[in-house]
């Protein structure tokens, strides 16, 4: 079982402090939000406005919002900032060039050093990411229990974070040690530029720990990921296998998400671990303000929990708000329709979403209460406000667990964790 302290491989605009913003209405008059969620208010306005194509009200909202904003003042202000970018290439009918050079600029400052520091950093302060590396691994040792000849195949961009812990309880099985294949198929470029690096680790990582371990490399970029073979994963008739999904699915292009689960299905797996973020970017892409609002409610939540998780003046902080303005205006400025690239899309879908999809060719399977003691014992680690829900929402689900567990933030749920078998 995983445990939740290991070795690790990768261990070795201008400012502002207002809280409040007198700001004019549609009429003229000088008048100041009645609250602390000025931001939600301007930017749903706006919204409104965008979608009515009243272009008076849209320019005054924008200006406003352009004044009040900052990316390095409190939440509202970022929130403001990072939406408006999104909302003003929404206007202006520029959010594919918008997003696309976002992407190069970021890809072009990427190295692993900045990655992996940010990672760290962030799994130390919030268990965001780090609640679905238990829960999955957890999953897939029990799946694996008594196997050999294990072959992971993981599509999550993660920088092979999650995997240090799993090396580690390969180590310390009773029985024999097994040999690891771990296939990571990588469909973010940024993530691409740094592979060879984390290879030399992992590899070194594994020898320390004296588990027989092949790590391949394939490039998810080029096309579909449901297209892929088992030839082309490396897939072996000995081979016992798993099948890791961490934020992956969701930057599959929602038409092809049935293709990918069939894939998974023909590979015959003991398990397949689904981590997905508790949005709903999908069901209401078709109505700009619906799918504003879920976008909103959603990163108000993430940014309101960086705020407290980190200081004011983290560089880390700022690297991940970054992240989020890429993703804000990849679902609410470019259109579906064209195509930017495999491994782009950023249409989120919550649990009971994914069941249904899932549904049709896996059963699902409760963590066990192991799994899921771990998973309390790593909330403990971090500040309070973090809980633990069992997912409820599918009905065709048999387990007394329900279809999944839930991270929850002040009692929200953020992050959505599955396990299944065909």
């Amino acid at each position: 079982m995983e445990r939740t302290t290991h070795l690790s491989p990768y261990t070795s605009h201008h400012q502002t402090t207002t809280k409040h913003h007198p700001y004019s209405d549609s009429g003229g008059t000088e008048t100041c939000p009645d609250d602390d969620k000025w931001a939600s208010k301007l930017l749903r306005e706006c919204a409104q406005a965008i979608s009515d194509k009243d272009s008076g009200k849209i320019n005054h909202l924008l200006w406003m919002l352009n004044e009040l904003s900052s990316p390095y003042g409190d939440c509202d202000q970022k929130l403001a900032y990072y939406f408006l970018q999104a909302l003003f290439c929404k206007a202006t009918e520029s959010g594919q060039r918008c997003y696309k050079t976002l992407v190069s600029v970021a890809d072009k400052s990427h190295c692993f050093d900045s990655a992996r520091k940010l990672i760290l950093k962030f799994q130390e302060v919030s268990p965001w990411t780090t609640f679905g590396h238990v829960a999955s691994n957890g999953a897939i040792l029990e799946a694996f229990d008594g196997e050999t000849n294990l072959h992971i195949i993981d599509i999550s961009n993660t920088l092979c974070t999650q995997w240090p812990t799993l090396l580690e309880a390969l180590a310390t099985r009773t029985d024999e040690t097994p040999s690891l294949k771990l296939t990571v198929v990588v469909t973010a470029a940024m993530v691409r530029s740094v592979m060879k690096e984390i290879t030399q680790r992992m590899e070194k990582f594994a020898r320390l720990m004296g588990v027989p371990f092949t790590f391949n490399v394939i490039n998810g970029s080029n096309k579909p990921l449901g297209k892929f073979t088992k030839e082309e994963l490396g897939v072996q008739d000995d081979e016992a296998i798993a099948v890791n999904c961490i934020g992956a699915l969701r930057r599959v292009e929602v038409e092809e998400r049935g293709d990918v689960i069939r894939l998974f299905r023909s590979l015959n797996p003991r398990v397949v671990t689904i981590v997905e973020e508790e949005a709903d970017f999908t069901s209401s892409r078709s109505d700009f303000v619906k799918c504003f609002d879920e976008c909103l409610r959603y990163y108000t939540l993430y940014f309101e929990m960086l705020d407290e998780s980190f200081t004011p003046t983290s560089n880390e902080r700022l690297m991940l708000e970054r992240e989020c303005s890429r993703s804000i205006v990849r679902v609410l400025s470019c259109d579906d329709k064209h195509n930017i690239g495999y491994g782009d899309c950023e249409r989120r879908e919550k649990g009971n979403q994914w069941c249904e999809r899932l549904n049709e060719l896996f059963s699902h399977v409760g963590f066990s209460d192991d799994v899921v003691d771990d998973v309390k014992a790593l909330l403990k680690r971090y500040r309070t406000g973090w809980s633990l829900a069992i997912d409820q929402t599918d009905p065709n689900s048999n387990s007394n667990s329900g279809s999944g567990i839930l991270l929850a933030w002040k009692d929200e749920p953020v992050v959505w964790a599955s396990s299944w078998k065909p």
